[in-house]
């Protein structure tokens, strides 16, 4: 019914995140326009990101072990555990922390970063019981311009990751279509 995306060898780095930057972080503030695919096709919402700081060695490593000792809900709990790094806060809404942000290598100048956090679960879900409760993880991939004024990238709002026995690759199932961002407004705060 809802598809299973198998990225392979990117999804083990998106999920795992072993490879990152770490350097002085500046505050960077996205402002961008979210548009929904799939059954949210039509759909654009506003949204903000913002990214304080990114995430340590030592955190991924535990997102990694809890993972591996019990998928996803073993990456939700150390989520929980860890400091906000950032905010994702779609227009009119409160928005939620983003617990985990690294940045991978530059690819032609561009600047890329992957965001991980624990979702949200609003009450109605909880009360009713729905299979969205399984899908505790949220993800962003965000590529920004070489003159950093612009970019895109990609919401998945809820997911859930498993291993498939068969192959032995890490999958990531997605509970609504992913949101395509665009439309960029890039602030970089100085120090």
């Amino acid at each position: 019914m809802y598809p299973n995306f198998k990225f392979a060898n990117k999804l083990a780095v998106f999920c795992l995140l072993f490879i990152g930057i770490t350097h002085a972080q500046k505050q960077i503030t996205i402002q961008a326009n979210a548009r929904g695919t799939g059954a949210q096709m039509g759909q654009i919402v506003p949204v903000r990101i913002i990214i304080e700081s990114f995430s340590t060695p030592e955190e991924r490593q535990l997102l990694i072990d809890g993972f591996q000792k019990d998928g996803t809900d073993g990456m939700r709990k150390a989520l929980e555990k860890m400091k906000p790094k950032g905010r994702i806060s779609p227009e009119r809404s409160v928005g939620n922390d983003v617990k985990f942000i690294r940045e991978l290598p530059a690819e032609n100048g561009q600047r890329r970063f992957r965001l991980v956090t624990d979702r949200n679960v609003a009450m109605p879900e909880l009360r009713g019981g729905t299979r969205s409760r399984d899908y505790s993880i949220g993800a962003i991939e965000l590529t920004l311009t070489a003159d950093g004024k612009g970019g895109s990238g990609t919401v998945i709002p809820a997911c859930k990751l498993k291993v498939n026995k068969k192959t032995n690759e890490l999958e990531i199932e997605v509970y609504q279509n992913p949101w395509k961002l665009g439309n960029f407004i890039v602030h970089i705060k100085s120090n």
